[in-house]
């Protein structure tokens, strides 16, 4: 799907968005620099109708589309609930947070005591604070909100949060509003049905009917959340904060199926993100510029025009890239995941190119570990009744046993099933994209470093 041109300010990706409007006549005032972080959990790859999903119901999305930018090259760092949603709040590597997996009940992860996550940067520098729906992180101390809406339904929680965005306050607000939906058990409640015909079998799944009908209750629980989008964007129109409010929605990791979900490959971490900036001139349009996760709480401080040191994040604002299409030095991104239950280590580290994409499985050795929602899913439980030696393009083998390095030309093999690592063709890249890793271990002082000299 191609969306419309745009009219661009020249330079702007390389530029600081919070410098260019604070010289700009126009510029708003920065006590009403608003800003709306819309999460899904669990909504996979190119699933919005703003991204050609035609058997998906998404006009939350598809209206800040529209209104907004599209970004086709947005990453989570690490596909999993707690993990991701420590990066999105921190600005840091998971490694180097230490959410190395889930939050909750025996797993208890959290991050460390010293990390200042974006809600308390904001309310240091006078913003109100809430959060709607899962939370998912810890300690509370680095991740305070003002406020915290528990989790009802999508709709009944944007309702709950009119008052916040209503209230007649000079401290302008942020909103981290996260569903529950699409995450298993696919809650589907007062959405229509979804036919298991009808539904788009991507092809790193089996198209079997085991797998068609939890597609359709997933399209049908995306949908649930993104009703609850939409009656967050009323708010935020009939409030009159449509114009002084940044949106920006993503999901925290890839759909919950066997081979996207908790796995590095595209499906898992390759997901949609829509950007409406009131204040830059980007409408309809779409951005090529590859950007994680760790990237947005600099995005948001960059636009509340909150002053911070470049070294206090792994990410960097990428407020004045979406500005452009094929905005330059945005050609490169890093993804880092350990653990998923407390019983899944599988340390992963990963350097995506446009062209070439090099995974280094850590823990290569040991069969890749299941989450224990996916295993029991029906399309994964019809594959092993059945026998199945292909789970979709990959054979079942290949899923569960990772070599040490899996190295792939995307461009033409989209679907990672040809792994040149071991082909001395490819010596130089292996070695040129293996130095990479080394040195985004350094900077980020990854623990897992000496993984290279140990094992």
């Amino acid at each position: 799907m191609t969306l419309g041109r745009r009219t661009f300010m020249k330079g702007a990706a390389t530029a600081s968005m919070a410098g260019l409007l604070a010289s700009s006549g126009s510029a708003q005032d920065v006590r009403k620099r608003n800003v709306v972080l819309f999460v899904t959990d669990d909504q996979g790859t190119d699933h919005a109708g703003c991204y050609g999903a035609d058997w998906l119901r998404t006009p939350g999305f598809d209206r800040v589309a529209e209104h907004g930018v599209r970004m086709n090259l947005a990453f989570c760092t690490t596909p999993s609930c707690s993990p991701s949603r420590s990066v999105i709040l921190s600005g840091l590597h998971n490694h180097s947070n230490g959410m190395y997996g889930l939050a909750h009940a025996t797993h208890h992860f959290q991050s460390f005591d010293k990390v200042e996550g974006l809600p308390v940067l904001l309310n240091n520098a006078g913003y109100r604070t809430i959060s709607a729906g899962k939370y998912h992180v810890a300690p509370n101390d680095s991740y305070a909100f003002d406020h915290r809406i528990g989790g009802q339904s999508p709709e009944e929680m944007a309702e709950k949060c009119r008052e916040h965005i209503a209230a007649d306050s000079d401290q302008p607000f942020f909103l981290f509003f996260c569903t529950s939906e699409p995450h298993r058990p696919f809650k589907r409640e007062g959405i229509a049905p979804v036919s298991p015909d009808d539904v788009e079998v991507p092809d790193y799944l089996p198209d079997i009917p085991e797998c068609r009908e939890e597609l359709a209750q997933y399209a049908m629980s995306l949908e649930r959340a993104d009703k609850g989008f939409v009656s967050l964007l009323k708010t935020i129109e009939e409030t009159g904060h449509w114009d002084d409010t940044l949106i920006i929605a993503v999901s925290d990791n890839g759909i919950a199926f066997p081979g996207a979900k908790t796995t590095m490959y595209e499906p898992g971490v390759h997901l949609p993100c829509v950007v409406r900036n009131p204040l830059g001139d980007a409408r309809n349009a779409e951005c090529n510029a590859m950007v994680t996760w760790a990237d947005l709480a600099p995005t948001i401080l960059d636009y509340a025009g909150v002053k911070y040191k470049p070294k206090q994040f792994h990410g960097r604002s990428f407020l004045g890239a979406v500005e452009e299409e094929n905005p330059s030095g945005w050609d490169e991104v890093y993804l880092s995941h350990q653990l998923h239950e407390i019983t899944m280590y599988y340390p992963v580290r990963v350097v995506r190119e446009r062209k070439y994409k090099l995974t280094w499985n850590i823990a290569h050795p040991l069969a890749f570990p299941f989450a224990s929602d996916l295993y029991r899913s029906t399309t994964w439980q019809a594959v092993l009744r059945d026998n199945r030696e292909h789970y979709g393009k990959r054979t079942v083998d290949a899923y569960l046993h990772r070599p040490k390095f899996e190295l792939y030309n995307l461009e033409n093999d989209p679907d990672e099933l040809h792994n040149l690592a071991e082909d001395p063709v490819h010596t130089e890249t292996l070695a040129r994209m293996q130095a990479k890793l080394k040195a985004f271990q350094e900077r980020t002082k990854d623990p897992w470093l000496l993984k290279w000299e140990y094992e």
